[in-house]
């Protein structure tokens, strides 16, 4: 083989992989670079010039109130969704490998992790609504209205919705950490005088955290750009932050919002991007050990 020969298979190979993911790099322009570029422009823009006049909408009580709301739901279900989830990561970590019950809760996790949108919300609605499965049992049987004041269509009824998909979505993404964590440790620990609160305390917490900590910051990034869920549960009023962009877009009494939607939109993107470096910086220090 000559060296212009040579030369040609080793340029060939180095362009080979960035030949593989151009479909992927095309993907990620289309659906996340020109929006958010697009969402730039529209909130340091007006009348065709740099402005930040738009994002004077963000202190208004409107956007406030929304943005509380948006941060106590995520948090709220990031942190229920953590907790319970890890707890049924860990009851799935030691059954055996070829255990059915671990391949079957890990495939329930994959579906119900996915389950959103109006089919949630309806399933929801026809268990918990006026008169759902639930509160008609309950009303007919114990005179109990678990309904109440329409609990549902509110806060509390986001956070248990959210919970739903939030919990088993937990159990998808701390799983591998959890199988990282070597039986040969806990030996090491006990042969050292350890005992089983020593070897959690000391061992296995300080080396889940990052990995915990990182799945929690994931679910509120999660909840926090939720929508399709909370559209179809709540018809009427702006709750959270995507509800209120929502209304931007979309009102008939207030026409010309479509500046405070891109304000809004701006402000949902510094919130979900500082949350998704310290989710890399912390994946980082979990994939030392995991390694």
């Amino acid at each position: 083989m000559s060296d212009d020969q040579g030369r040609r298979v080793s340029r060939t190979a180095r362009l080979t992989p960035w030949l593989a993911l151009l479909p992927f790099l095309g993907y990620v322009t289309i659906f996340l670079v020109i929006p958010t570029i697009a969402v730039l422009v529209g909130a340091f823009s007006q009348d065709g010039r740099f402005s930040t006049a738009r994002l004077q909408s963000l202190g208004t009580d409107a956007a406030l109130r929304a943005l509380w709301r948006s941060l106590l739901l995520s948090g709220s279900t990031a942190v229920i969704g953590a907790v319970f989830g890890a707890l049924l990561a860990y009851l799935v970590v030691t059954r055996p490998a070829t255990s059915v019950l671990r391949k079957v809760a890990i495939s329930v996790s994959g579906v119900l992790a996915q389950f959103g949108g109006v089919m949630l919300a309806f399933a929801f609605i026809a268990t918990f609504g006026f008169s759902g499965v639930v509160t008609v049992a309950m009303r007919d049987t114990l005179g109990v209205d678990i309904f109440g004041s329409g609990w549902l269509y509110g806060l509390p009824g986001l956070i248990l919705v959210y919970s739903y998909f939030q919990i088993p979505l937990m159990v998808i993404i701390f799983l591998p950490a959890l199988e990282g964590v070597r039986p040969q440790w806990r030996e090491a620990a006990v042969n050292l005088g350890a005992n089983t609160w020593q070897y959690w305390t000391k061992v296995a917490v300080p080396l889940l955290r990052p990995a915990f900590l990182g799945a929690m910051l994931l679910l509120f990034a999660n909840a926090f750009a939720a929508y399709a869920t909370a559209a179809a549960l709540i018809t009427q009023g702006s709750t959270i932050l995507p509800l209120l962009i929502r209304s931007a877009l979309t009102s008939e009494v207030v026409l010309g919002q479509q500046g405070v939607a891109f304000a809004l939109a701006f402000e949902m993107i510094i919130v979900v991007g500082i949350l998704m470096t310290a989710y890399a910086v912390l994946l980082r220090r979990t994939a030392r050990w995991l390694q």
